[in-house]
């Protein structure tokens, strides 16, 4: 994951605030145990966002401790007790940067990277195990992924589908796919969660990807040619905009559909402003052009 799925804590009630922290030190926990100390580096919002929305279609009540960590030795924070989706959501964290850091690797070529698959190796293997069927799903579509970006794909929408469905996957947590309506509720938001995050993120790296001459699918569709990549951006923007808010309002329909009690106000905050107000940030749009 990226990192994009982030609250918008302003909005946020400080009770919520300290719950949702709660969660990501949870996942943070789990990550250590399940994984080794130095996995709790890989530790992202976007794995706390899937261990609060899984937590609450579960209908599960969080149990909250106070603890110590690595981090915070001296002053206890509030920590959401390991279940069974809290680890879920740790593992996840690391299957899918072990993935990350291996793509970097075989297109780039990074010694940070190739670092980074051999320190996580061992447990990705680990974790292979125990999530065959859905590794064998994503490594599939990373390889429809990898043909697309080695066709130059230019059409965002196609080049973004296969991530689209990795994140399909990942949010089509086992336990809570008995019921179809359920599976197929949670599908549809992490489908528009990862063309969301995909598209966003080729927005965002288009400077880099033109000086490097790196496959970005907005480059390829519109047609970027010699000039400022600022201009170019702000040409297309309109579009790509259209494009994310689209993605945004089908994971909110599809989030109604739940019948989600507990982190209600988490979820609502995410989903209706923190992700929108990312969006804005990174398109240069709205009041984000002024606030981090």
């Amino acid at each position: 994951m990226f990192g994009y799925i982030l609250p918008e804590k302003p909005e946020m009630k400080i009770k919520e605030y300290e719950l949702f922290r709660a969660y990501y030190c949870g996942v943070c926990k789990a990550l250590g145990s399940r994984s080794g100390q130095l996995k709790r580096f890989l530790l992202n919002y976007d794995s706390a966002f899937l261990a609060v929305l899984l937590t609450a279609v579960a209908g599960e009540i969080p149990v909250i401790k106070r603890e110590t960590c690595v981090a915070h030795p001296i002053v206890k924070r509030h920590v959401v007790k390991r279940t069974g989706i809290i680890d879920y959501a740790s593992d996840f964290n690391v299957l899918l940067a072990y993935y990350n850091l291996e793509d970097d690797r075989q297109d780039e070529g990074s010694a940070i990277s190739l670092a980074g698959t051999v320190l996580l190796r061992r447990t990705f293997k680990k974790l292979k195990k125990i999530y065959s069927e859905k590794c064998d799903i994503i490594e599939s579509r990373l390889r429809e992924l990898n043909k697309l970006e080695n066709d130059r794909c230019a059409s965002m929408d196609m080049a973004a589908e296969p991530f689209a469905k990795l994140m399909e996957e990942v949010t089509a947590y086992e336990p809570l796919c008995r019921e179809k309506k359920t599976c197929d509720i949670l599908r549809w938001i992490g489908y528009n969660l990862g063309k969301w995050i995909y598209i966003l993120d080729a927005y965002d790296d288009i400077e880099d990807d033109i000086k490097q001459k790196s496959y970005n699918p907005l480059v390829s569709q519109f047609g970027y040619e010699d000039g400022a990549a600022a201009g170019f951006k702000k040409r297309i923007r309109d579009r790509v905009e259209f494009t994310l808010t689209y993605s945004l309002d089908q994971i909110a329909k599809a989030f109604e559909l739940l019948e989600v009690k507990n982190n209600a106000g988490i979820l609502e905050n995410i989903i209706y402003m923190g992700m929108l107000r990312k969006t804005e940030k990174i398109l240069g749009t709205g009041s984000c052009r002024k606030v981090e």
